[in-house]
């Protein structure tokens, strides 16, 4: 095996260093680059750094080959294909037992309204809180073993659900599944972008946004579908998706870098739970407990008190869970709030849209879901070409036209959707907004969840869980605003739609000012993002 020299770039050590113990895959082997940096004579395996200079920002100071093969994996596509059915598995059951509600509570009747909102809560609120540690815990025990450990799990969580005798199981094996769903969402991504050459990143990142958009949008009308005949069908049909996509990963999922064994940082992970899980908690369960109720603020508080503790602890730990380091980076920084801005927007216009055409133009469920077709379809067109979009005007003028796009679907529903006796002329009030909100989507995501592909190696799964978390928030964040401002009716007014439109156009207007700051990321022709510890790695 070719090693590198004392004080080569590629080991990550100081010159005079000892020399570093080797990285292991997900099988215990030592681990082997393909090729050193750009420019480099030498082939160099990747390394983990001596103890004395282990810092989490130096954990890994990846050579090209970590993110950019130097030949284009064949598989390339086949692993996006599984890594997109996760991803599709794991949304669709987010949106899906919302409609099958009804269904669910006749069968365990008399049940609570509010013991029945567990059956989504309960996968919401661990899901968005698992995200990050189950992020880290990938990167360091591999992506490629904790995908197919979280899919096996997912399986077995959704055939439970699927045989649950009472509704406290059915509760607990959907927490479950939302721990599941927590590991396969990060590690879906982070284990497609290293297989991919950076010019076809945006295609592919485009092609997993659009699979998320369509199970999100088709939700409503696969879960009505399968409601009709029994609501279990929603579980138990995702069982053989989960065996066929085992099947295929064990043959065809690369074996990715194991990180260097560190300590678990405790603290920090107990204070990332208590965090995400308690402002999720808030968002979700404000309409019913009361927004002012001293619950809502107890739990409110303790998730801010429990970030305050967090950013100090991590500003602090040797080793913390989520290193400041991460954040140093403008770009992510930028992707991160971005998509936190977008997402607020987006549940905030997706449920507008469902109560309108439900409520207010009265249409069945099953029609209210084709309505929204558009969206998804739009996504799926732009989704095919966005690489060359992204070829043609950079990442950060994709992602600025496509958060104005989003923009313009907010305005167009302000000015245009108008109340009741619209619902006959749908083509003209509301199906333009629909393209718009698609171009949007299939524009500004792929950009900003491509950020993750210029972290380090080792810290892909960590990067897509923090950028995941700003999907989860920033969705129960957009509803619960929504339904702050209908004043928790069940059955809003036209006002109260228009207004979560307004607060759609603002926040997706804070999106265009993210995207802006993409602008040092993604210029030069190198496209190459410098991190603190002087590596750097090709930018999507």
């Amino acid at each position: 095996m070719t090693t590198s020299l004392p004080g080569h770039r590629g080991t990550g050590a100081p010159i005079g260093a000892a020399p570093a113990a080797h990285q292991l895959d997900d099988g215990g082997r030592p681990f082997a680059t393909q090729g050193a940096r750009r420019g480099s004579p030498l082939a160099a395996p990747q390394v983990a750094p001596p103890a004395e200079v282990s810092t989490p920002a130096e954990v890994s100071t990846p050579t090209t080959a970590s993110t950019e093969p130097v030949a284009p994996d064949p598989r390339r596509w086949l692993i996006l294909a599984i890594a997109s059915a996760a991803q599709f598995l794991a949304v669709l059951d987010l949106i899906a037992v919302t409609i099958a509600f009804p269904a669910i509570g006749q069968d365990f009747a008399p049940v609570p309204a509010a013991t029945l909102s567990w059956v989504l809560n309960g996968y919401t609120v661990v899901l968005a809180a698992l995200l990050v540690p189950a992020g880290r815990l990938a990167d360091e025990a591999g992506r490629r073993r904790c995908f197919l450990v979280g899919m096996v799990l997912f399986g077995l969580a959704s055939a439970a659900c699927g045989a649950a005798p009472t509704l406290t199981l059915l509760i607990v094996a959907r927490v479950v599944q939302g721990a599941a769903a927590a590991v396969l969402i990060p590690t879906s991504l982070s284990l497609a972008l290293p297989a991919l050459p950076a010019r076809e990143r945006a295609t592919a990142v485009g092609a997993w946004t659009a699979v998320s958009a369509v199970a999100a949008s088709s939700g409503p009308v696969i879960g009505g579908l399968l409601a009709a005949s029994d609501w279990r069908l929603i579980f138990l049909i995702n069982v053989p998706v989960v065996l066929l996509a085992v099947g295929c990963g064990i043959r065809l999922l690369p074996r990715s870098v194991r990180g260097p064994r560190q300590a678990l940082d405790l603290p920090g992970t107990a204070l990332v739970l208590v965090c995400v899980g308690a402002l999720v908690t808030a968002c979700v369960e404000a309409p019913e407990w009361g927004y002012a109720a001293p619950g809502t603020l107890a739990v409110l508080g303790a998730g801010v008190l429990a970030g305050a503790l967090g950013v100090r602890h991590v500003r602090r730990a040797a080793n913390p869970v989520v290193h400041p380091a991460l954040f140093r980076s403008p770009g992510f920084t930028a992707a991160t709030l971005g998509l936190l801005g977008y997402f607020v927007a987006y549940g905030a216009m997706m449920l507008a849209a469902s109560l309108l055409f439900t409520d207010i133009w009265h249409y069945p469920v099953r029609t209210a879901g084709l309505a929204m077709a558009p969206w998804p379809l739009t996504v799926l067109v732009v989704s095919a070409v966005s690489g060359r979009i992204v070829a043609a005007i950079g990442g950060r003028g994709t992602a600025v036209l496509g958060a104005l796009c989003f923009v313009a679907a907010a305005l167009w529903w302000i000015v245009l959707a108008g109340d009741g006796s619209g619902g006959t002329h749908y083509a003209e009030r509301f199906l333009p907004g629909l393209v718009f909100a698609g171009l949007g989507t299939g524009l500004y995501q792929p950009v900003m969840f491509a950020a993750a592909g210029a972290l380090p190696g080792s810290q892909l799964s960590l990067g897509s869980g923090v950028l995941m978390v700003s999907r989860q928030a920033g969705t129960a964040l957009g509803v619960a605003v929504l339904v702050a401002v209908m004043g928790g009716q069940q059955h809003p007014a036209f006002g109260s739609l228009r207004a979560g439109w307004i607060i759609a156009a603002v926040t997706s207007a804070l999106a265009v000012a993210a995207a802006l700051c993409l602008e040092r990321e993604n210029r030069g022709a190198a496209g190459r993002q410098r991190l603190p510890d002087g590596s750097g790695s090709d930018t999507a």
